[in-house]
């Protein structure tokens, strides 16, 4: 549970390494804090929408539901962005790439997502898996 607010801890620190595991449970914590911020924006009135609707016959069904944000919604995402954008250059340093690399269109957030760190110290840091060896982990 430490790990997912870890990024907020950090807020501006785009130096060091993270782990992947960090990475995802922040992604999560985002999701959980803009669909939390998109309900709160329909229901207060404050400029989002939640639809629904179904239809079912003839044996087909179809399902749809469309949330959209308001004012609490960019306040949320205004709030995360500097984060965000700090643990995605963390991680592209745990794979001892320049930060830069998030930029490259398809090739930067599949690197920052699903590829793991380098085993060990490197240019940006200790590993934070901990350990000299952490292959182990992978």
């Amino acid at each position: 549970m430490g790990l997912m607010f870890a990024p907020l801890k950090r807020y501006f620190d785009f130096s060091g390494r993270s782990r992947r595991k960090e990475y995802w449970l922040f992604a999560i914590l985002i999701w959980i804090l803009l669909i939390g911020a998109m309900i709160l924006d329909a229901t207060l009135g404050l400029g989002g929408t939640a639809t629904s609707s179904s239809e079912y016959g003839d044996g087909t069904a179809s399902a749809s539901f469309n949330l959209s944000g308001g004012i609490l919604t960019l306040i949320v995402l205004l709030l995360i962005i500097i984060p965000a954008l700090a643990v995605s250059i963390r991680r592209m340093h745990d794979q001892d790439k320049s930060g830069w690399w998030i930029l490259v269109p398809i090739a930067g957030p599949i690197m920052v997502a699903f590829i793991g760190g380098t085993a060990g110290p490197n240019r940006f840091g200790p590993d934070p898996k901990g350990g000299a060896d952490a292959s182990t982990f992978s």
